[in-house]
């Protein structure tokens, strides 16, 4: 596969490599970015995580919460003017509050809402606002107790981030800390059990080629394997991670002290997991002119 530049752009952004490293990860790996990434990691010569902070969309994340059952959902614009537009923040609102009565966004989408499907509702917006917008995903818990967090507020139940907590047990003020906690650290899931195995299986060997890159020898690669593997749980696990309220416990611990049981989490981010376009704002120019 041609490596072109593009592509070694692409690998510099997402990793902070230098562009030789770059290039020569990407030849090393026949142009696949994510074995690009994980040659880079075994070498020492990028973060452990690609940046996920440059995003295409824009928009608003809403939560609603019934009793027992919280949802979030996604609602895409193209630019952050419209996320302040009262119409669009008011559409949004009332999306949330339909999907507590749905399962999955097909379903949301096709759900009545004052008189027409949400589908159609957005549709009308794009008519009056003069930008696309799509209702991206959604996504629900339940539990003894659901509470919610929103992250940089856009109005009341929406903004850039949106957290569901579920506990067993009672105890809002808790559950709004462990809430902001998962705003700000990302977990990737509950606990071990809930990580995908493949992507357990993928950082045990990059961390096994990192150690070998030591010289050391394989049986003391595989105690250090096995202490690597405990931090790298304490990090991505939410129960496993220290509290940001109180760094001496971890979030189980101070569950527990609290009283609760956390059962689940929902965290949805505004513009997740799309790459930004980025435009050359000299050439933007010149093809606005003509």
């Amino acid at each position: 596969m041609a490596i072109t530049a593009a592509l070694v752009k692409e690998l510099r952004d997402s990793t902070g490599a230098g562009m030789m490293d770059a290039k020569k990860a990407l030849t090393e790996s026949n142009g696949d970015m994510e074995a690009a990434v994980d040659w880079l990691r075994t070498k020492g010569l990028a973060k452990a995580a690609k940046k996920s902070g440059r995003t295409a969309a824009e928009g608003l994340v809403a939560v609603a919460v019934d009793g027992g059952k919280g949802v979030a959902v996604e609602v895409n614009s193209e630019t952050d003017f419209v996320a302040k537009n009262a119409d669009f923040q008011k559409m949004v609102s009332g999306i949330a509050q339909t999907a507590l009565g749905v399962g999955d966004v097909d379903a949301l989408k096709a759900a009545d809402m004052g008189g027409k499907t949400v589908e159609q509702t957005v549709t009308d917006a794009v008519a009056v606002i003069g930008e696309n917008m799509s209702v991206r995903r959604m996504a629900g818990i339940e539990g003894d107790s659901v509470v919610n967090y929103v992250h940089n507020a856009a109005a009341d139940g929406m903004g850039n981030i949106g957290v569901l907590v579920a506990m067993k047990g009672d105890n809002a003020g808790f559950g709004r800390q462990v809430a902001m906690h998962i705003a700000a650290a990302n977990p990737a899931s509950l606990s071990e059990a809930d990580l995908d195995p493949a992507v357990v299986e993928k950082e045990k060997q990059v961390q096994m080629d990192i150690a070998r890159e030591s010289g050391k020898p394989e049986a003391v690669i595989e105690k250090m394997i096995i202490g690597r593997m405990k931090k790298y749980m304490a990090e991505v696990t939410l129960l496993n991670q220290q509290f940001v309220v109180n760094p001496d416990l971890t979030v189980a611990k101070a569950a527990e002290e609290a009283g609760v049981e956390i059962t689940g989490y929902v965290r949805l981010a505004v513009g997740e997991g799309i790459e930004k376009v980025e435009e050359d704002f000299a050439a933007e120019v010149a093809k606005l002119g003509g």
